[in-house]
């Protein structure tokens, strides 16, 4: 990818006030922690907090020196003014001030651009991803794409790529335009692999950077013991996979470490993932998030997994 990014990345959708609402020094302190920790890349889109999310990073690096840190926002869902009454209803805590409208024409590209740049205070953005064109194949191949090519022939946007929740369009777009990066949410995490067979190395072979996101697969990685209500893909997961999870907790302690610090680094063994973006709503969020990316992991632990067929034995480790 020619732009390059850190390691570890700021995922910037709980500062849109993601779940439950975020006083603006809790944000700011989140995004002053990731700078101290080393974190130069962060990722935003209009979808979270409905603009909030961008604005307030635009806020909280605007005393920094623009060519330092990287910025990704995302295109696919414009913000129109609404008048209607109560709290979002896609789950971030903020004013129905504004409604999305689903848009991945070339007019729609370049006016969410426009004031993505507006409300981040800044006159470009290292990475546009279309965000979640699941539905919408035609229009975001034929349209969106092309913009978004034209728009980095002019500097606006330094690479383009694909946000979702799938690997399978997104190899799509690996093999049919010449993007740059994809986004890839929890399909290639400690639990699951399925983008390992064909995606990751024809991203690999067309020299196509991953990001990888979402490695907790909604909460179910994310504490050293795993609930019986953990969450799975936004929902409450099956059985089967809170024992999976459980048993590779249990891996994870004997070796001294734990569920989450090993689900943080687990998609970086893969050589085509270049970054793994984590959200972080607090300073202390982060700081912890920080810690569990640095934490040693003992090479006899992914031996271990491995022998005991909780990691196939093709899958490359840190």
């Amino acid at each position: 990818m020619k732009v390059a990014v850190s390691r570890l990345g700021f995922g910037a959708a709980p500062i849109g006030n993601l779940y439950r609402e975020v006083s603006d020094e809790e944000a700011f302190g989140a995004v002053e922690a990731a700078w101290q920790t080393g974190v130069r890349y962060f990722d935003t889109a209009p979808h979270y907090g409905l603009g909030l999310s961008e604005r307030r990073l635009g806020v909280a690096l605007a005393g920094r020196l623009r060519d330092e840190y990287v910025i990704s926002t995302k295109v696919g869902r414009l913000l129109e003014p609404f008048d209607g009454s109560g709290l979002d209803d896609e789950g971030f805590a903020v004013p129905r001030h504004f409604r999305r409208i689903r848009d991945y024409s070339a007019d729609g590209v370049r006016r969410s651009i426009e004031s993505s740049l507006e409300r981040l205070g800044t006159d470009r953005v290292e990475i546009v991803y279309l965000h979640d064109p699941d539905d919408y194949w035609d229009v975001a191949f034929e349209e969106a794409y092309p913009a978004l090519e034209e728009l980095r022939s002019q500097g606006v946007v330094g690479a383009i790529g694909v946000g979702m929740n799938q690997w399978e369009m997104p190899e799509r777009f690996v093999r049919e335009t010449d993007i740059d990066v994809v986004m890839l949410a929890g399909r290639y995490t400690l639990l699951e692999q399925p983008s390992l067979p064909s995606f990751l190395p024809l991203c690999v072979e067309r020299g196509v950077s991953v990001v990888a996101c979402g490695v907790f697969n909604s909460g179910l990685l994310s504490k050293p013991s795993v609930a019986a209500d953990a969450k799975y893909n936004y929902e409450e997961a099956p059985a089967a996979l809170v024992m999976r999870a459980r048993s590779i907790a249990e891996v994870c302690g004997r070796h001294g470490v734990t569920l989450p610090e090993v689900a943080i680094q687990f998609a970086l063994g893969h050589p085509a993932v270049v970054s793994v973006v984590i959200g972080s709503r607090t300073a202390e969020q982060m700081n912890a998030n920080a810690a569990a990316f640095d934490k040693p992991i003992p090479g006899e632990l992914w031996d271990e997994l491995k022998s005991l067929n909780l990691l196939g034995s093709e899958v490359p480790t840190p």
